[in-house]
């Protein structure tokens, strides 16, 4: 079957996702535009959505080989993704492998300081409420989850962590932390979902300590297209796949 484009049914910070002629496939369009502070700030970025999109699609290839199933179906364009629908679970699952960002300023520890273990969090998706942490009792308490469901999630976000550390260390990037989200298939099974990018992913060059992800947007250190060209230039030689 050729899938068709259909409905819009969600536009977010950096996609927008639409219906298609198959009910079990949603097609996504990446955007070129970046945010920061939950969508307060918003500019056009040059071929973020390219570079996204062609990064994201690597990456869950990647993990897909290695036993991490997921959403994705394919890339058909440089622009697009078509990916598995389903129900997204309204959290964010942060895993962290080094302090920094809201973890450096909460606890008071020295940038990049490593972490004995990954430490996961978890925050509520709401723009309204600026996604606020979560703990498993909040979870439960909100039925976000179910216990078993949210078990698998960690389980599957540390096999993820592993992986993406291997990826990212034979790049010669160290991955500081990353966020993923997981939606409920249709016979509710837990998927890997959304994306895995710069945009998702806090990464450092081993050498020269200098950000490639969107801390650059955040912070104002530089231009966002050269980071992230350099990631995928980085991540094409490790895949084979030179772009």
């Amino acid at each position: 079957m050729t899938i068709e484009k259909g409905a819009l049914l969600y536009t977010g910070k950096a996609k927008k996702m639409y219906a298609t002629n198959d009910p079990e496939v949603l097609w996504v369009d990446y955007l070129d535009q970046a945010t920061a502070l939950n969508g307060k700030r918003k500019v056009v970025v040059e071929q973020k959505g390219l570079l996204n999109n062609r990064i994201s699609s690597l990456i869950f290839q990647d993990l897909a080989k290695h036993g991490i199933q997921n959403h994705f179906i394919a890339q058909p364009s440089e622009y697009v993704q078509l990916v598995k629908r389903v129900k997204m679970i309204p959290l964010e699952t942060v895993v962290r492998n080094a302090a920094s960002g809201s973890f450096e300023r909460k606890f008071g520890v020295a940038y990049l300081q490593p972490l004995v273990q990954p430490v996961m969090e978890f925050f509520y998706k709401s723009d309204e409420l600026d996604d606020p942490f979560i703990n498993d009792s909040q979870i439960s308490a909100l039925g976000l989850v179910s216990p078993e469901n949210l078990a698998e999630m960690k389980r599957q976000a540390l096999q993820v962590n592993q992986r993406l550390q291997a990826i990212f260390d034979e790049m010669g990037i160290q991955l500081v932390d990353f966020k993923v989200e997981f939606g409920l298939t249709m016979d509710g099974h837990v998927l890997l979902a959304d994306e895995i990018s710069p945009d998702s992913c806090r990464l450092v060059d081993k050498q020269t300590k200098k950000s490639l992800d969107k801390d650059v947007f955040r912070k104002n250190l530089g231009s966002l297209t050269t980071v992230y060209r350099e990631v995928l230039d980085r991540l094409s030689v490790l895949e084979g796949s030179p772009e």
